[in-house]
């Protein structure tokens, strides 16, 4: 079996899902070793252990992410290490670290924490943003944690995050000039595809309404004096994190998604 013939039969495979040709040549790509154009050069040629190039179609056929079968994400235009048992990064957050990059430029040496770094992408792109920046990121999760430490130090960034095992901020002193975090903030009760249900749900799901995490955020950000707070959060949840956000005496800018949904708040205390 060729190469071109193996993508095809994989795509048959995958008839039911929309980005099976995109699936096909990612997964050709990891189990062989070659690039996007070395495929499409070679396409002639026999494929080596065509049957365990299958075994990873089938994975994915079983609901198992792409990125958990190949071991990379793509965020900001780089590839990071990821694996099961770790939340796959989004493009939405990328718009995180972006509206937080605009608040960086006006602090000469701040103090800041991210809580719940999963798998880093966004305390390692930021700390690429600005070579003076040190941060501090929380997470309870173990895979979390050591995932973080692996990509900080493929970027070399890790001398200057330090990672911390705690639920939110409780292992973590002092006070903050600004807080990050993309926390669960989905409803217990929101049905999801197989591919996300697949990823871990103290990750995905905030509780039974979806905000609850996100308004014990706010109210740590209070406690620790936090200058700005920049969090992702829900489609839905605009109105209960203004209400929230208010009466812990922040005032926030929202901001939306590429799908035009509201996506995430970067708030200034009034302080």
């Amino acid at each position: 079996m060729t190469i071109n013939e193996a993508l095809n039969h994989a795509k048959s495979e995958l008839k039911f899902h929309e980005s099976r040709a995109f699936v096909a040549r990612a997964l050709m790509q990891y189990f062989s070793g070659l690039s996007k154009e070395q495929i499409y050069l070679k396409g002639g040629d026999e494929l080596d252990n065509a049957s365990e190039y299958f075994k990873f179609v089938k994975r994915f056929k079983n609901s198992e992410p792409l990125e958990y079968i190949t071991g990379v994400a793509s965020f900001y235009s780089r590839e990071f290490e990821i694996q099961s048992g770790v939340l796959i990064p989004r493009p939405e957050s990328e718009i995180l670290v972006e509206k937080v990059s605009e608040i960086l430029v006006g602090f000469d040496t701040p103090r800041v924490c991210e809580i719940g770094v999963g798998s880093g992408v966004i305390s390692v792109s930021l700390l690429l943003n600005f070579k003076d920046l040190f941060i501090i990121a929380t997470d309870i999760n173990e895979k979390a944690l050591e995932l973080s430490r692996k990509n900080a130090i493929k970027f070399g960034v890790s001398d200057r995050l330090k990672l911390v095992k705690t639920s939110l901020m409780d292992e973590v002193l002092g006070e903050f000039d600004v807080i990050i975090s993309n926390p669960p903030y989905i409803a217990s009760d929101y049905k999801l595809d197989d591919f996300v249900l697949n990823e871990p749900h103290n990750a995905l799901f905030g509780g039974e309404k979806g905000d609850e995490i996100l308004k014990q955020i706010i109210a740590l950000a209070s406690k620790r004096n936090a200058k700005i707070l920049a969090c992702e959060m829900g489609y839905d949840q605009r109105q209960s994190m203004q209400e929230e956000l208010e009466k812990f005496g922040f005032e926030a800018e929202f901001y939306k998604d590429l799908a035009g949904f509201d996506r995430g708040f970067v708030a200034k205390s009034k302080k």
